[in-house]
C-alpha cells in the first residue's frame, strides 16, 4: 500500500501477525482478541463480529477489497458490533471452536469465517465469504435482531455453547474393534480402494487435495500385506501430482490443493505444512521404489525451502500467497510467447513437454505448466536421449526460473509457526535417510536451533514468532510435533539430547494438556486462556490429529526408552478410536498408521561400534516403517543398549522385537534378513512382514 494513499490506522498496526497486519489500514475498527476488545463487548452491550482468516486465503482479500475497506461498510460495522480480526494459524484454538459452531448451524466452513457472538461470547450467527450487498444486509439485521429479539438470539447462542461443550471424545468414542490386525487393516484398504481414482490417482472427486497421511498409510500397508494395488495406487497418485499444475515444475514445492480431478489447475497458495509432509511422503516412496522422480521432488521441493521460505535465522516461513498483483496464479503462469523469449530455440520442445499451447491451456491464453505424459514416452516420441534432454530440460527450468525471479511476488507470509517448523524438521529428516544428503540434516539441525533460541522457554513453547515471539502460548499441535521432530534427529544422529528434549516435552505435554478422565489430550493448556469450550482435535486436518501424533509419540518413546506406561498410554488413547479408524480411515490415517505400528510392533535396531554412521545410513536408506533405532559408539545409559556390547570390535547391529533380540550380525543385508523374517506380531497365518 501507498502511504500517500493511507486514510486509517486502527489497533493492528501492533500486530505481529502478517493477516492481521494486513488489515491494519482498514476503515474498520478492528481489535486482536483479547481483554480490551471482550471487555467493550460486555461493558457496552454490543455484539462481538470474529472475522477469522489466514495472509494466503484468496477469498479473504476478496471480502476485504469489497467490504473491509469500503468506508460505508466499515461505518456500519463499528457502529453495531465490537471487530475482531483473527489470524487462524497463530489462534487455531479460536477457529476450531467457532468453525464448529459455523458447521453445527448447517454452514458448510470455510475462510474467511465470521461469527457473530454474544458479548459473553456465544456465537448465534456465522458464515463464510460473503459479498457486500448481502454482507451489509446481514450486519443491519443481525444487528436489529439483537436489539429486538434478545432473547431468541440468546437461546440460539446457548443452545450452541452447549453443542461446543459436548466433547468429541464423547461424540466419538466407542467400543475398542475387536477383529486382528489384518482383518482391521484390508478392510480399511477396502473403504479407501472403493475411492480411488484409477486414472489420475489420488481419490475420485475435485477439489483435490492430496492428504499425504492416507498415502502414508496405504505404504505401510503393503509393507504388511504385500497387497500390490496398494503401492500401485500410492505410485500413481504420487507420479500424477508430481506431472501435474499443482506441482511447481520450475521452482519445486506443492500448492494446497487442485481445483479439478487431474491435478491441473491449482488453487496457488504454498503452505509450508503441505510440502513438510509432501517431503516424508516422497523421501518414504523414494526408499521403497528408489525412482529417480521421487528424488528429483525432493530436491526441488528442499531447493524452494531454502531459496524462498527460509529467514536468515533459520526459521521457516507459513505461506505463499495464490495472488501476485491482484490476481490469482500470475506469478507462476506462462504465455507461449513468454516461453518462446525465455527459451528461444528450446521454447516448442519444452513447451511440448509442459503441455503448454499457443492459445494457452488456462484462462486469458495464460498456460500452467503440467505434463500428460511420462518422460520416458516424451523420449520416444521426440526421438530424444535421456542426458541430451535432461541437460535441456535443466537448463530451461533455471532459465524460467531466472526470468519467473524478476516478477512481482506473491505475499510472503513471514511469521514462523512451531507445529510447522517442526513438521518440517520431520520431513527434513524423513528425506536425508532416504537420499543420504547431508544438507537435508544440516537445515533439520539449523531449524531446530532457531525454535530453542526464539520459541522455547523452559517448558513452555510459543506458537509463533516474527521480528520477535509471539505471546501466544503454544498448543498440543506445537508441543506434539516438536516432540516428534526431536525423536526423528535423534534417529538419525544418535545424539541423545534429541531424545533427552523429546522425553521432556512428552512429560510436559502429559502434565500440561492430558485428560486422565477419557485419556486423551486437550489442544489447549490447563492453565492456558479459557474460551467458552475447550476442544480436543481428534480428526486429521490439513496436519494429522494433534492427538494421534501424541499417540505415536508415546509409543515410540516408550519403545526407545522403555517406558511401558507411556506404551500402555498410547494403546489405551488409539484403542477407543480403533471402531471409527475401521470406520473414517479418510479422516484417521494418521491414527491407523500408529494403529498398525501398535498391532504389529516396532523392531528396535541397536547400532554399536565406531563404524555405526556407515552402517545406520546404509540401513535407513531403506523403507522400514515398523522400526526405530538406536546407537553409540561405545557406552550408553539407554536402557535398551546398557547391556549390549561390540562383538570382535566390528560395528554390531542387534535386531530386537519387545527386547527380545536377535543374534548379534555385523552387516546391513544380514540385519535386513532378521528384519524380513521376524514377525513376531503376527499369526503364522497372516501375511508375513
Amino acid at each position: 500500500m501507498n502511504p500517500a494513499t493511507i486514510k486509517h490506522t486502527n489497533r493492528l498496526i501492533h500486530a505481529t501477525s502478517p493477516y492481521l497486519l494486513q488489515h491494519a489500514h482498514n476503515p474498520v475498527d478492528w481489535y486482536e482478541w483479547g481483554t480490551e476488545a471482550l471487555s467493550k463487548a460486555v461493558q457496552e452491550d454490543k455484539p462481538i463480529l470474529v472475522s477469522i482468516g489466514y495472509s494466503s486465503c484468496h477469498w479473504c482479500h476478496v471480502m476485504e477489497r469489497e467490504s473491509f475497506e469500503n468506508e460505508d461498510i466499515a461505518r456500519v460495522m463499528n457502529d453495531h458490533f465490537v471487530c475482531i480480526k483473527v489470524d487462524r494459524e497463530e489462534r487455531p484454538d479460536i477457529d476450531q471452536i467457532y468453525m464448529d459452531a459455523v458447521q453445527a448451524l448447517g454452514v458448510n466452513g470455510g475462510w474467511p469465517l465470521n461469527v457473530f457472538l454474544t458479548p459473553q461470547q456465544k456465537p448465534f450467527f456465522g458464515g463464510t465469504y460473503f459479498a457486500p450487498p448481502s454482507w451489509t444486509q446481514i450486519l443491519t439485521n443481525l444487528y436489529a435482531a439483537f436489539q429486538a429479539n434478545r432473547a431468541q438470539v440468546e437461546a440460539t447462542a446457548e443452545e450452541l455453547r452447549l453443542h461446543l461443550l459436548r466433547s468429541e471424545v464423547e461424540r466419538f468414542r466407542q467400543a475398542p474393534v475387536e477383529a486382528a490386525l489384518v482383518a482391521v487393516a484390508q478392510g480399511l484398504f477396502q473403504k479407501l480402494s472403493s475411492k480411488f481414482d484409477p486414472v489420475w490417482g489420488g481419490m475420485s472427486r475435485a477439489p483435490k487435495f492430496i492428504m499425504p497421511a492416507v498415502w502414508q498409510w496405504l505404504l505401510r500397508y503393503h509393507v504388511l500385506t504385500g497387497q500390490p494395488d496398494a503401492l500401485h495406487h500410492t505410485l500413481l497418485t504420487l507420479k500424477k501430482i508430481a506431472m501435474g499444475g499443482i506441482y511447481d515444475q520450475v521452482g519445486g514445492g506443492f500448492a494446497r490443493y487442485s481445483v479439478d480431478g487431474e491435478w491441473f489447475a491449482p488453487h496457488f497458495e504454498k503452505m509450508l505444512y503441505d510440502n513438510a509432509q509432501l517431503l516424508s511422503l516422497y523421501a518414504e516412496a523414494y526408499a521403497l521404489t528408489h525412482d529417480p522422480e521421487f528424488r528429483t521432488v525432493i530436491t526441488e521441493t528442499v531447493g524452494w525451502l531454502t531459496r524462498e521460505m527460509t529467514s536468515p535465522a533459520g526459521g521457516f516461513y507459513s505461506a505463499l500467497d495464490a495472488d501476485s498483483e491482484g490476481e490469482e496464479g500470475k506469478y507462476y503462469v506462462w504465455t507461449y510467447r513468454d516461453l518462446e523469449e525465455a527459451l528461444g530455440e528450446h521454447a516448442p520442445l519444452v513447451a511440448e513437454y509442459y503441455a503448454a499451447q499457443p492459445a494457452g491451456n488456462w484462462e486469458h491464453g495464460q498456460n500452467i505448466l503440467t505434463r500428460l505424459v511420462p518422460d520416458e514416452d516424451f523420449l520416444k516420441q521426440q526421438e530424444l536421449g535421456a542426458a541430451e534432454w535432461q541437460t535441456i530440460l535443466q537448463q530451461s527450468k533455471d532459465t524460467l526460473l531466472q526470468k519467473r525471479e524478476g516478477r512481482i511476488r506473491p505475499g510472503l507470509d513471514d511469521k514462523i509457526i512451531t507445529a510447522w517448523n517442526a513438521l518440517t524438521i520431520v520431513g527434513l529428516t524423513d528425506a536425508y535417510r532416504a537420499l543420504g544428503a547431508p544438507e537435508l540434516l544440516t537445515l533439520a539441525e539449523q531449524n531446530m536451533r532457531f525454535l530453542e533460541n526464539e520459541l522455547l522457554d523452559g517448558q513452555q513453547i510459543y506458537r509463533s514468532y516474527k521480528d520477535r515471539r509471539s505471546h501466544t502460548r503454544g498448543f498440543l499441535d506445537d508441543y506434539a510435533y516438536l516432540i516428534q521432530a526431536y525423536r526423528k534427529l535423534y534417529e538419525v544422529t544418535f545424539d541423545e539430547y534429541w531424545l533427552r528434549r523429546a522425553a521432556f516435552f512428552l512429560e510436559t505435554t502429559l502434565t500440561l494438556f492430558f485428560d486422565p478422565a477419557d485419556h486423551c489430550f486437550y489442544y489447549t493448556a490447563h492453565d492456558g486462556e479459557a474460551l467458552i469450550a475447550r476442544k480436543k482435535e481428534i480428526f486429521d486436518n490439513v496436519i494429522p490429529s494433534s492427538n494421534a501424533l501424541m499417540a505415536q509419540n508415546l509409543w515410540h518413546l516408550g519403545v526407545l526408552l522403555d517406558r511401558d506406561d507411556w506404551k500402555e498410554s498410547a494403546r489405551t488413547l488409539v484403542s477407543g478410536f480403533s471402531r471409527l479408524i475401521a470406520d473414517e480411515p479418510n479422516y484417521m490415517a494418521y491414527w491407523a498408521t500408529v494403529y498398525l505400528e501398535m498391532e504389529k510392533g516396532l523392531a528396535e535396531i541397536v547400532l554399536l561400534g565406531a563404524g555405526l554412521e556407515d552402517v545406520r545410513k546404509e540401513m535407513q536408506r531403506e523403507y522400514l516403517p515398523f522400526a526405530v533405532f538406536m546407537g553409540a559408539i561405545s557406552d550408553s545409559n539407554l536402557p535398551l543398549i546398557a547391556d549390549k556390547t561390540v562383538a570382535d570390535g566390528k560395528t554390531t547391529v542387534y535386531v530386537c522385537y519387545n527386547k527380545a533380540c536377535r543374534l548379534p550380525v555385523y552387516t546391513v543385508p544380514e540385519a535386513l534378513q532378521q528384519l524380513k523374517h521376524d514377525t513376531p506380531t503376527l499369526s503364522p497365518t497372516q501375511p508375513k512382514y
